[in-house]
């Protein structure tokens, strides 16, 4: 009997694992909350861009490559480009327009594939104002003095439920600041007055721009409707930009807005706080000089995508050695098809685990078992240890792993430093040669050199193989 998913998924509406149901399994759909850009990411947007394509890429494997909508935004204007291009002294389409390429190079790196639509704010103004114009004609919103528009927070009943914070002890520790027009401290812009030397669009209120939270009201509405499955993000934007995007949406359109809400937790370095002014941040960039992009990937599933991740050299290590012993596993065998409904449960306990709220760790675990099992059979069952690789390889794509051909990653490539592949191979030849001419001292020293610089030479009937440490 084939295998019943049953996925569960933590909502931080209502703070607890309940039954995925799409509103329309013909259509499931998904926002996520995307980089403002102007500066490099770094390792805490992998970790957005990753742990999302996971789920992205297991819901269409639920639910078919087209039935699933994922949107994932980018904000393109907002007070830190602004200060950046003033800065620079540049352009600001021109600011974002180069750190949106870098965004996208980052992605590809990571083996994160593209969303169905990536919209941009400054693309999306006349729905931010038409959405604006709805709340102040539901009273949720009004014009300010200054030339602001702001969001009434009083109106919206059940502010506060997703963060579970409550408005009245928000109100004790807020004031108004100056040359803001707002009646309540908690009240938020929605539009903010030109100001000189500041990119600004027409508006019924005067010319301006939009605050940052509609936005997304405005972005995620437009593309995936007023009301949709799953909203997701990094945790730090669970309040105040959650909170108020469903004040807003729900207050313009008279409905839920969304589903299910998903945020993933704190990257951590070194079980610090990641911040420039510790001197611990680190941009996606720098990472991937010093480690495969599959590696990083791998790293960041370790932790269940809702935990705090803790990033540190030893933890880079550690993936690196276990994704090497994956690709090791899978060397050399001939992978036929998949068949589907696998005798022994791999795959069963592998969709069990994902099932569960996304649970990586444990999927992991189980590509584990799968590869002690091919080295297990590898001599003795040969076409069975296959069978084991290609379903390795079949679940392992679910997650964005084990794609490559196992020797290009156990080789490294142009940024693994040390010898070239071409040296390495020569080497090998020397060597080979040596051992033919029962000269084992240069066979052995050869083999100590490249052991020196980190590459590990592995002999076998087939012949001589290499890989990287």
């Amino acid at each position: 009997m084939a295998y019943q998913h049953e996925l569960k998924v933590h909502n931080n509406l209502t703070r607890k694992k309940e039954p995925f149901v799409p509103i329309d399994p013909e259509r499931v759909r998904m926002y996520v909350c995307g980089m403002t850009v102007y500066d490099y990411c770094h390792i805490g947007h992998a970790r957005v861009l990753v742990v999302f394509d996971v789920i992205n890429r297991y819901l269409r494997h639920l639910y078919g490559e087209e039935h699933v909508t994922y949107v994932r935004n980018i904000t393109d204007i907002d007070d830190k480009i602004i200060a950046r291009a003033n800065e620079n002294g540049e352009d600001i389409g021109a600011l974002t327009e180069r750190f949106i390429g870098f965004m996208h190079e980052d992605a590809k790196a990571l083996g994160v594939e593209e969303p169905d639509e990536e919209p941009r704010a400054t693309l999306y103004m006349s729905q931010i104002i038409d959405m604006i114009g709805m709340l102040i004609e539901k009273d949720h919103a009004y014009p300010a003095d200054n030339g602001d528009v702001y969001y009434d927070v009083s109106s919206f009943e059940g502010y506060g439920r997703l963060s579970g914070k409550n408005p009245d002890d928000l109100r004790a520790g807020s004031r108004v600041e100056v040359g803001e027009a707002k009646r309540d401290p908690l009240d938020f812009v929605l539009w903010k007055a030109a100001k000189p030397d500041e990119p600004a669009w027409d508006s019924p209120w005067g010319k301006g721009r939009p605050g940052w939270h509609i936005e997304c009201s405005a972005m995620s509405t437009h593309s995936l409707g007023q009301h949709f499955d799953i909203h997701g993000g990094g945790l730090d934007l669970q309040f105040p930009h959650h909170e108020n995007e469903i004040a807003q949406s729900e207050g313009a359109c008279g409905c839920k807005f969304v589903n299910y809400w998903l945020h993933n937790g704190f990257v951590r370095i070194d079980d610090e706080k990641m911040s420039k002014s510790l001197g611990n941040f680190f941009t996606i960039r720098d990472v991937l000089k010093q480690y495969d992009p599959e590696v990083v990937r791998y790293f960041i599933l370790t932790s269940h995508y809702r935990s705090p991740l803790n990033y540190s050299d030893q933890h880079l290590e550690s993936a690196k050695a276990a994704l090497t012993t994956l690709y090791n596993a899978m060397k050399g065998l001939d992978l036929p098809p998949v068949e589907a409904g696998e005798p022994d449960g791999h795959a069963e306990r592998f969709y069990a685990a994902m099932d569960d709220d996304f649970g990586t760790s444990e999927a992991l675990a189980v590509l584990f078992e799968l590869a002690h099992e091919m080295n297990r059979c590898r001599d003795s069952e040969p076409e069975r240890a296959g069978r084991y690789g290609a379903l390795l390889m079949s679940l392992a794509g679910l997650l964005g792993l084990l794609q490559r051909d196992p020797q290009a990653f156990l080789r490294g490539g142009a940024a693994a430093g040390g010898p070239s592949d071409e040296e390495i191979d020569k080497l090998i030849e020397e060597r080979i040669l040596a051992r033919q001419n029962r000269d084992f001292a240069t066979a052995d020293r050869i083999r100590d050199e490249l052991q020196a610089q980190g590459i590990v030479l592995e002999d076998s009937p087939g012949g001589t193989t290499w890989r990287r440490e």
